[in-house]
């Protein structure tokens, strides 16, 4: 007995492992695969990750066993009950598994069972959603129905068994006079793309970048929501990039690498103290309320092979340029390998979007919604600059500043840019925070 039971434990067979419930989303994409073809498996290692617009989460495996081949791959998209693997398994396993599903489908039976037997509220179901039977009710009701002109076989009784009564008449008469109609969406005629032929020569039909398609939404939504005004200036960065080069190690004497970018969030934020309305929100327009954040969470445009993302510098007021310049390269490391997580793109108070590091000088940055502003920063270059009527050859760093022009005005936004420059000029208050 004890050498078949041990024989029955290390019979084999196979086993699909199938996508498992996901809520709400009918399509995911699988940003990671996990697993690989012969390797082995315990219960709950980690088989997949799938990513919807909300979270990323992976799928666990809910056997041992030997995966015989992996049906998915990165880049996928997956529905309930799509597969995932075939692997071998124990028989007395699936046995056991067997019970664990039964255990987990009883409640949602359960559940299903107990909201079809539910008493119908008159005030929400109203109208039957399948009138292919005749309504239960009362001679009296059914005569008060055909008296005012209603079907009673379209109405959802409230009583036993859906019995109509005449409160459930008067509430669906109510409920048609009321129904304001439904909103019309109106969208523009979609235009046909030239390329859906090919007339022109050899095209190719490539997916957008996660990351990109992601940040899309968002990016429509602040240019269709924010009435953007752009404020372009130049700042003397000329002591500033002086004194960047004479930073060294205290202990080595090595010179200290600390990007310009960290000498920007201190001027920002020492602006952004000056002019609170640009650290603040609209969340209540239409009351004519903003909300002003009382701390500085500096975002910071990071440019990865996925796609632009911004991570923020959390608490910019209370760090030093040193400490702020290596955090800088620690986020942008980790938006880079897509291992950052995804809370840390939220809550800030203003963006800085800089293309110092390839070129140009001057563009119209767009706003991260819902903050109220942005900065973006060109490639400094040396200029002959009139001072004191002599030319110096002055180190100058273009600035372009969006702002939402519901909060802030022209005027401010000036009073704004010059008291950044003023920050990033021969003030020197910043050495403070090396």
């Amino acid at each position: 007995m004890a050498i078949n039971q041990c024989q029955q434990n290390y019979k084999m067979s196979n086993k699909e492992i199938k996508v498992p419930n996901i809520g709400e989303f009918k399509e995911v994409e699988v940003i990671e695969v996990l697993v690989s073809d012969g390797q082995s498996l315990s219960k709950n290692d980690s088989l997949i990750t799938i990513e919807s617009d909300k979270s990323s989460v992976e799928i666990p495996s809910s056997v041992n066993g030997k995966i015989k081949s992996v049906k998915i791959k990165v880049g996928d998209k997956v529905s309930q009950g799509d597969l995932i693997l075939t692997l071998e398994e124990s028989i007395e396993e699936e046995k056991n598994i067997e019970k664990e599903t039964i255990k987990e489908v009883e409640p949602v039976i359960n559940q299903k069972y107990e909201e079809k037997i539910e008493k119908v509220n008159p005030s929400q179901n109203l109208i039957k959603k399948d009138n292919s039977e005749l309504s239960s009710a009362s001679p009296k009701v059914r005569k008060f129905a055909r008296e005012l002109g209603v079907n009673i076989n379209e109405i959802a009784g409230s009583e036993r068994q859906g019995r109509v009564v005449e409160d459930d008449i008067k509430n669906f008469i109510s409920n048609k006079i009321n129904k304001t109609p439904d909103k019309i969406e109106t969208h523009p005629k979609k235009i046909v793309s030239e390329f859906s032929h090919s007339d022109f020569g050899e095209i190719e039909i490539k997916d957008m970048p996660r990351v990109k398609k992601l940040a899309s939404t968002y990016l429509v939504n602040s240019w269709t929501t924010i009435p953007h005004v752009t404020n372009h200036d130049e700042a003397d960065i000329t002591e500033m990039e002086d004194f960047r080069a004479s930073l060294t190690d205290m202990y080595t004497g090595e010179r200290k690498k600390i990007t310009p970018l960290a000498f920007i969030i201190k001027a920002l934020v020492a602006s952004l103290k000056k002019f609170p309305s640009f650290n603040s929100s609209i969340d209540d327009i239409e009351n004519g309320k903003i909300t002003i954040k009382k701390y500085f969470h500096v975002g910071i445009a990071v440019d990865t092979p996925h796609g632009l993302m911004v991570p923020k510098i959390r608490n910019a007021d209370n760090k030093n340029i040193s400490y702020i310049s290596n955090e800088l390269k620690t986020v942008s490391d980790q938006c880079r390998n897509l291992k950052i997580d995804k809370k840390e793109f939220f809550g800030g108070s203003m963006t800085i979007t800089s293309l110092g590091g390839i070129g140009g000088s001057f563009f119209t940055p767009i706003i991260n919604y819902p903050e109220v502003a942005i900065l973006g920063v060109g490639k400094a270059q040396k200029k002959q600059i009139f001072i004191n009527g002599k030319f110096e050859t002055r180190t100058m760093l273009p600035l372009s500043l969006s702002y939402d022009h519901r909060i802030i005005d022209g005027a401010e936004a000036a009073r704004f840019n010059n008291d950044l420059k003023e920050n990033l000029g021969k003030n020197f208050a910043y050495k403070l925070a090396v």
